[in-house]
């Protein structure tokens, strides 16, 4: 969903390096996949075609954060229901 972005800092040898990827039209998402040494951020569209592509060595990889584009409150999430508290 457009405003869907994925932060990565890697360790650069002594310092660290901030790389962002992120969804930049309607319909499009940011998806993470790793495995074999390596993580794969991609920015794709609705039917799956990449777009984007940001590739690291697994072992660079200090953190990966995710951040959601916001989604509007549904109906029922203004009401909540408290549980009693036990005595």
């Amino acid at each position: 969903m457009k405003g869907d972005r994925v932060e990565i800092v890697i360790d650069a040898g002594g310092t660290t390096r901030t790389y962002e990827v992120e969804a930049t039209r309607a319909g499009r998402r940011v998806e993470v996949t790793h495995g074999r040494g390596v993580v794969e951020v991609t920015e794709t569209t609705r039917g799956g075609t990449a777009v984007r592509t940001a590739r690291f060595m697994a072992a660079r990889v200090l953190a990966l954060v995710e951040h959601p584009a916001p989604r509007p409150a549904e109906r029922d999430d203004a009401r909540v229901t408290h549980l009693p508290r036990p005595a």
